[in-house]
């Protein structure tokens, strides 16, 4: 979807998709287009192209499950989104984020929002596994035994 709310279907790499400028797109028609990140406002990956690509709910009615971080994305005209991005500082850094959405069943699978078209991005909570030991379990690992229990 273009900064205008114009719907662009197509086919593109996501591979490269944040790494490179511009975007490149393969229409359905078999016509290749380059997209300036500038421009672009959402790119959406769908399950099969449809009339209804965007997703009904905007916000998680309550604590999402999937890993991640739970983010509030702020788009530059006003408009919320909210979504789990993979807890990881070297994704977040490229030229956008990767979503996934808050309506698991809708034909989107993920959303790509180019760093352009946000004006503010909120960490709302961190979803998922402790990476880390609990701090019983590593204290009784640094204890030292005694007659070599």
């Amino acid at each position: 979807m273009l900064i205008d709310k114009k719907p662009l279907r197509g086919y593109l790499n996501p591979v490269r998709l944040g790494q490179a400028d511009p975007i490149d797109l393969l229409t359905p028609e078999g016509e290749h287009m380059e997209l300036p990140l500038v421009r672009v406002r959402s790119v959406y990956f769908v399950r099969e192209f449809s009339d209804d690509f965007e997703p009904e709910r905007k916000a998680f009615l309550s604590r999402p499950k999937l890993d991640g971080l739970w983010v509030k994305l702020r788009y530059s005209d006003g408009e919320t989104l909210e979504g789990v991005v993979p807890n990881d500082l070297l994704a977040l850094l490229d030229n956008g984020l990767q979503v996934t959405s808050p309506d698991l069943n809708s034909s989107t699978d993920r959303i790509f929002v180019p760093r352009a078209a946000l004006s503010e991005v909120t960490v709302l909570g961190v979803v998922g596994v402790a990476r880390r030991k609990p701090a019983a379990a590593a204290a009784t690992a640094s204890q030292p035994r005694l007659f070599n229990e």
